[in-house]
């Protein structure tokens, strides 16, 4: 779902850069990413908006990387890090929106919010826990190309016309499927008593 890195001929395999984390080697960071690190950084950049915002996230995601593995040992090293990244952006981002408004990513959540109506109450962990796991399934009814339109505009934060590009299709295409993919969700949704 996340585009893929190019390899180069110098690119060590995701076991030699875990290697290197546990060797507590700093060249891990550097091999990391040189690997993976265009993905994460788009990511952030996504939902922050902000070249500087986003080079201190990605810094953060660094040193988060640093301190996590180990005693973490992922099974999907790109994963794990795109995860990492798009949690320090969010995170970047919700200390940010005190003072500002990101156009981008608050547009892909604007689209979103018929279906995932927030609650405060006591129970929201347990709601949010049960939302993520019925989107999580409703997700794997979608053909793979719904749900690469759907995690690449709500997870990575991506915009339509950037959707459009790697799919080789028009932007008005994407709106529209997505469009119809968030009305299934909210079907999906209320049918799970969950909004």
């Amino acid at each position: 779902m996340v585009e893929t890195e190019k390899m180069g001929s110098d690119d060590l395999e995701d076991s030699r850069i875990l290697d290197l984390f546990f060797e507590r080697s700093e060249q891990a960071i550097v091999e990391l990413t040189d690997k993976y690190g265009r993905s994460a950084k788009r990511t952030a950049a996504n939902i922050l908006n902000s070249e500087s915002d986003t080079e201190e996230c990605m810094n953060d995601t660094n040193l988060a990387m640093w301190n996590s593995i180990p005693p973490e040992k992922p099974d999907n090293l790109k994963a794990f890090y795109m995860k990492v990244a798009r949690n320090q952006a969010v995170s970047k981002y919700r200390s940010n929106t005190a003072r500002k408004r990101n156009s981008l990513y608050d547009t892909a959540l604007d689209e979103l919010e018929d279906c995932l109506a927030a609650k405060d109450d006591p129970s929201a962990d347990v709601e949010a826990k049960e939302l993520s796991e019925a989107i999580n399934a409703f997700l794997k009814r979608l053909s793979k190309e719904d749900r690469q339109m759907f995690v690449c505009r709500y997870w990575l934060a991506d915009s339509t016309e950037d959707i459009a590009a790697k799919l080789h299709c028009r932007s008005g295409r994407i709106s529209v499927r997505l469009f119809r993919i968030r009305e299934k969700l909210k079907t999906y949704l209320i049918k799970e008593g969950l909004i």
